[in-house]
């Protein structure tokens, strides 16, 4: 019983020492699983998670993702033509708008869109993007010829309705010449 008492004091302790950042993320992160979960199965009632993966950046962790898809309509090789949803799990604390510029970034070195466009869908992801920390959950929904919608921990937070960017957005991750190739592996479950 003694070790028992003394066990749980020693825990509390230590929740008491940790940052309150830590503290905060412990908390959310499962309500926000779930949240997020449950805004995809809405959305696209048959899918799951084909694969996941982390992106580093210099070595640092930036995120952890997953791919949601209808696995019995879903071919890797046409992914645009299916509906899925790409969930971004925070390791660090981003401003939206940098995450608007490298992805804009990201498709110019895939040569897709114009000019044009990218000034376009750059100005669309900086409305839409929100800065990010440890605790967010971002996920990007495609559905062909639509708008792509995107969630917040589960609560939606915009969308851009041109039809050409959810291909090009996505492309960031599943095209085959993306510059994650270790990811883009992990994420079609390969």
């Amino acid at each position: 019983m003694r070790f028992g008492v003394r066990r749980a004091l020693l825990l509390w302790l230590l929740l008491l020492s940790l940052p309150s950042a830590l503290l905060i993320m412990l908390a959310t992160t499962p309500r926000t699983a779930v949240a997020n979960a449950a805004a995809v199965k809405q959305l696209l009632p048959e899918a799951s998670v084909i694969g996941s993966g982390s992106f580093r950046w210099l070595g640092l962790k930036l995120y952890d993702a997953s791919l949601w898809v209808d696995r019995s309509n879903f071919n890797p090789d046409t992914w645009q033509r299916a509906p899925l949803a790409l969930e971004l799990n925070y390791a660090r604390t981003l401003e939206g708008k940098r995450i608007a510029e490298a992805s804009i970034d990201e498709m110019k070195k895939l040569g897709i869109g114009s000019a044009a466009q990218h000034k376009a869908w750059g100005e669309a992801m900086r409305q839409v993007f929100p800065d990010v920390d440890k605790t967010t959950q971002l996920t990007g929904l495609y559905a062909p010829g639509q708008a792509t919608r995107f969630f917040r921990n589960g609560v939606a937070i915009g969308e851009i309705t041109d039809p050409e960017f959810g291909p090009a957005f996505f492309a960031i991750w599943l095209h085959p010449k993306t510059t994650a190739p270790k990811l883009r592996t992990a994420l079609l479950g390969r």
